[in-house]
């Protein structure tokens, strides 16, 4: 028998879902902007009339329509730079999620174990650094030093090293996707580990045949973390590695070219040297947005059932 709903319920309900509507349109038309604005005509982006699909025409004629001007000049005329920083981009991401995976799977390992020593003194100061932080400036310093210290191990200085290892390496950890997989560590039934110590498992073997495949869903979770920063960071990128342009990752070089190269933004609106016929340098950015974010689109999906899952999984502890 279905319960009958009561008004003030339903109206809940209904204010709920209009303002979930009102909220998911909010989201979804930035990207659906950028879509149009990056299939358009010239005409049509700079006359402003694109809103929500792509138009082609000119002088106030404009109709529903596809143009692949933006992504040709993007794949031509920038193809060299920006595919390089993509390349770039793709191995920082894949790379550096995998280096930030390995330490925290370790850590998270160890600090969940009430046999460490000291484990109450390392879980303070691990949350201490998410109350209290020294701020970008020292954080600036260490990347520095870093830099420096792996100049020295070679012999050189920090222009003739990749300095995108700086990033990859020193960004390497995450309080907070610490706490999560070391909260779902703890979940995991003390009875499974005895079990395996008195099969004559090590360390090793119980925590990659034990503890992983039992947290799988906040391991790839967190590694979704992992990526979706490490893709879309550009700020440290910038500022480690302001002129190893061959080392940029896309963001940076987007970014590079919206300032130095268009009229969009920056002081040197008089002096850009985007002179395209073609295509409006608006659309050009907006073509470089949508290729950036499709790799985040096509995996996003496949890890999306692990998502809600890991984070009760390790966001709450029992």
């Amino acid at each position: 028998m279905k319960r009958k709903i009561e008004i003030s319920e339903l109206i809940f309900k209904i204010i709920a879902y209009i303002f979930l509507i009102i909220f998911a349109l909010l989201c979804i038309y930035p990207l659906l902007y950028a879509l149009s604005a990056a299939f358009s005509s010239k005409g049509a982006v700079d006359s402003g009339e694109v809103v929500l699909w792509p138009l082609l025409g000119k002088e106030g004629q404009y109709y529903f329509g596809f143009s692949l001007e933006a992504f040709k000049y993007v794949a031509v005329d920038k193809g060299n730079n920006f595919w390089i920083a993509y390349a770039n981009t793709l191995f920082m991401c894949g790379v550096g999620t995998v280096w930030c995976m390995v330490y925290t799977v370790l850590g998270a390992y160890a600090l969940s174990k009430k046999r460490l020593l000291g484990r109450k003194g390392f879980n303070f100061f691990l949350v201490f650094t998410m109350w209290f932080s020294a701020g970008i400036i020292p954080q600036l310093l260490n990347y520095q030093n870093t830099a420096n210290f792996f100049a020295s191990i070679v012999g050189s200085t920090t222009e003739d090293i990749d300095l995108k290892w700086v990033v990859i390496i020193a960004m390497g950890m995450n309080a907070t996707n610490l706490i999560l997989l070391r909260n779902s560590f703890e979940g995991v039934p003390s009875e499974i580990e005895e079990a395996a110590r008195i099969d004559g498992a090590t360390e090793m073997q119980i925590l990659w045949q034990v503890y992983i495949p039992m947290s799988k869903a906040t391991i790839a979770t967190i590694a979704l973390f992992f990526g979706i920063s490490r893709w879309n960071g550009y700020f440290w990128a910038q500022k480690v590695m302001p002129n190893q342009k061959y080392s940029w990752p896309v963001q940076v070089f987007i970014r590079d070219f919206i300032e130095n190269e268009t009229a969009l933004v920056g002081p040197l609106k008089e002096t850009a040297t985007f002179n395209s016929q073609t295509t409006s340098e608006l659309s050009v950015v907006y073509a470089m947005v949508v290729c950036g974010v499709i790799p985040i689109l096509v995996i996003y999906p496949f890890i999306q059932k692990y998502f809600a899952k890991g984070v009760n999984m390790g966001g709450v502890k029992e």
